[in-house]
């Protein structure tokens, strides 16, 4: 079933979600198995796997250091249709521009075609650790909502190459991201409005959110969204600190503000066990607000840990 469906079967009733990373090459899907086990009880509706694009390695060939293009956590496509296949519930693939050829996007979406997949979260990606930048793969998208137009296309029967008449189209619901402290390389919050209203008109069907801990931050975003003639869905994406170094760590990735009563109270904290504690009280706070406002659905980036977003959802849902 389509996110957007989803929703609506809702009638107004909050969904709970997560967001899951695939296990490096090598590790068990166990792991994430065992890790999803805790959250099924609050039925979510669907589940999020994120895609990582290239990086480069560095391997020792006898004093001599060879220089290797590769994907540490590839899988995702195969790990939601076995997350499909064992809980019964819708999965989201996450699909980049950044590392992918337009050929190669369109091979993946046949196969998520195949599997029975409905859902596609469409994003341009960040830039390689060795970028400054973003620099757009040779024969790949550039922005977003030109990955969201290829998606639309196909769903009309539009290959890159050919239009095939076939009563066996896609059907593709589509979410993308917005950022409501702004896209660390917009130049203004306007702008970065403006290019989400980009993303919607080419096709998208709803918004989720980059975290953030101040709500009002949230509230005043739909707001300028909504203004700007932005009407789909916007979910909000939380993530619950988890240890001490998330202080440093979020605000510098991210772009963000931290609100000044959670950062005194994770300083107070001897041991990130006690972080942790401190992170899902705030994150049940802030859930319960989000939910009071009317928010669709509060989507959790768990990190593919499920201890601290079991404790909030017990306590939400």
């Amino acid at each position: 079933m389509k996110v957007v469906d989803h929703i609506k079967k809702a009638k107004g009733k909050t969904l709970f979600s997560f967001e899951l990373i695939p296990p490096q090459k090598g590790r068990s899907i166990q792991e994430l198995y065992n890790n999803i086990d805790p959250l099924m009880e609050f039925d979510p509706p669907f589940i999020d796997v994120t895609t990582s694009r290239e990086e480069f390695i560095y391997i020792d060939r006898e004093g001599l250091l060879d220089k290797k293009l590769t994907r540490m956590r590839p899988g995702t496509v195969g790990i939601c249709a076995s997350i499909t296949h064992k809980y019964d519930v819708d999965t989201i693939p996450h699909v980049l521009c950044g590392g992918f050829t337009k050929e190669e996007t369109e091979y993946l979406l046949v196969d998520c075609h195949y599997l029975g997949i409905d859902n596609i979260m469409a994003l341009r990606g960040d830039a390689m650790k060795e970028e400054k930048y973003f620099t757009p793969t040779k024969g790949g998208h550039s922005y977003a909502n030109e990955l969201v137009e290829q998606i639309v296309n196909m769903n009309k029967g539009q290959f890159l190459h050919e239009v095939i008449e076939t009563d066996n189209k896609s059907d593709f619901c589509i979410g993308v991201a917005a950022y409501p402290e702004k896209h660390l390389e917009a130049p203004s919050m306007d702008a970065d409005i403006r290019r989400l209203k980009d993303k919607v008109e080419a096709g998208a069907d709803y918004v989720v959110t980059q975290m953030f801990f101040d709500n009002q931050r949230y509230f005043d975003f739909v707001e300028k969204a909504r203004n700007a003639g932005i009407k789909v869905p916007i979910i909000p994406g939380i993530k619950p600190v988890a240890v001490k170094r998330h202080l440093q760590l979020l605000p510098q990735v991210f772009r963000l503000d931290m609100p000044d009563a959670l950062v005194r109270e994770v300083e107070k904290c001897k041991t990130n066990s006690e972080v942790r504690q401190v992170g899902v009280e705030f994150a049940i706070q802030q859930s319960k607000e989000l939910m009071e406002y009317g928010v669709p659905v509060l989507h959790y980036y768990s990190m593919g840990k499920s201890d601290n977003i079991k404790k909030i959802a017990s306590a939400i849902f």
